[in-house]
């Protein structure tokens, strides 16, 4: 029994109410503790001495000639997007990578990069063990919400996503690892960023509620599709993909995830009445975003429009507005609606994907 409950997710037995809970009912649950927890993060990010400490030593290490990779797999590669496209848009060249790729095809130019951040909601994942443990005598960072984990005491720098234990799919560790490679990102740069979270901590609690009380309304308006595809840019690319992930684990519906060129020079082409596209027009390119939705309704298909513009509902479209944050912290706020049209398909049809309260086998 000692080694079963060292298996646990988090390394605590969780209580009794949640090992009864269906997979609808921990998603809704966790979902629901995002704000707390992103706003825990915030805070500790800002005043916990211990992680001051390590992100100052993060900045020391990141002055290296050579670009900045965010290494990352699944739910932790969208919430890399975030903090590249940051550091990308402040003038220092950065690219999120996917872990498993680089495993096998990158590390021969590894020593190219100026500093590697590897981010790991459990911090076991097979492939980021493997690389940690062929650059261990270099400079990595990890960023993960488990720190008794491998990668962390493989890693040479650490910081804790402080997500707290999660059981189904990847809501709050994907919320605060976006938040910490953002501040990351920020601190390389040297830019303020408290201002920027707190605003944006206080517009995601607020557009939780309002998104999750219209959850019905979208997954009505999306029912019957063929098909499904969320389309980002920047930071919310990041979203997009994440956003699709979340779809596709709780419910098994296809959902594809796309860029907002990528989407407009190919997936555009086939789109007809059997297609719904939910659309992140948010950032500095939420006007292509606009345009794109316009494209989509006139070949027929049906648009979710995620943008901070109001707008009117027609058969064709449904508008969804969001507050504005500022830059790139849209990688948070956009993934909210993609959250509640799941939380509203698994309501209805029943959850694929049964909630996971121990670590299974990590392998390639």
């Amino acid at each position: 029994m000692a080694n079963d409950s060292q298996r646990w997710i988090g390394g605590v037995e969780p209580e009794a109410r949640l090992l009864a809970a269906t997979g609808a009912q921990i998603l809704e649950i966790e979902c629901l503790e995002q704000p707390t927890r992103l706003q825990s993060l915030i805070r500790a990010y800002r005043y916990d001495a211990a992680i001051r400490s390590q992100l100052e030593t993060f900045r020391a290490q990141s002055g290296a000639q050579g670009p900045i990779l965010f290494l990352g797999m699944g739910a932790s590669l969208c919430a890399a997007h975030s903090g590249a496209v940051h550091l990308q848009s402040n003038g220092r060249p950065s690219f999120s990578v996917d872990a498993g790729e680089w495993l096998h095809y990158g590390q021969g130019v590894w020593n190219e990069a100026g500093f590697s951040v590897l981010l790991s909601a459990s911090g076991e994942s097979a492939e980021l063990v493997e690389l940690l443990k062929a650059r261990k005598k270099e400079a990595a960072g990890i960023i993960t919400n488990n720190v008794d984990s491998t990668c962390w005491k493989l890693a040479n720098n650490h910081l804790p996503v402080l997500a707290g234990p999660e059981y189904g799919n990847a809501t709050k560790t994907y919320t605060n690892t976006t938040a910490a490679a953002i501040v990351l990102a920020s601190e390389i740069v040297g830019l303020r960023w408290y201002e920027d979270a707190e605003r944006t901590a206080s517009i995601y609690e607020d557009s939780l509620e309002k998104v999750f009380a219209s959850r019905h309304e979208i997954e009505e308006f999306c029912r019957g599709a063929a098909n499904l595809e969320v389309v980002g840019r920047g930071a919310g690319y990041g979203a997009a993909v994440m956003g699709a992930l979340c779809i596709r684990e709780m419910t098994g519906f296809r959902a594809a995830a796309h860029t907002g060129a990528g989407f407009k020079h190919g997936p555009n082409l086939d789109v007809d009445g059997t297609h719904v596209a939910m659309i992140f027009a948010l950032g500095r390119a939420a006007q292509l975003g606009l345009k794109l939705a316009d494209e989509c309704i006139r070949r027929g298909g049906k648009v979710v429009l995620v943008s901070s513009e109001d707008g009117s509902a027609s058969k064709n479209l449904l508008p969804i507005y969001l507050e504005a944050v500022p830059e790139p912290w849209e990688g948070i706020t956009a993934t909210l609606v993609a959250q509640a049209l799941t939380l509203a398909m698994v309501e209805r049809t029943g959850c694929r994907l049964p909630p996971r309260f121990h670590y299974g086998p990590m392998e390639q």
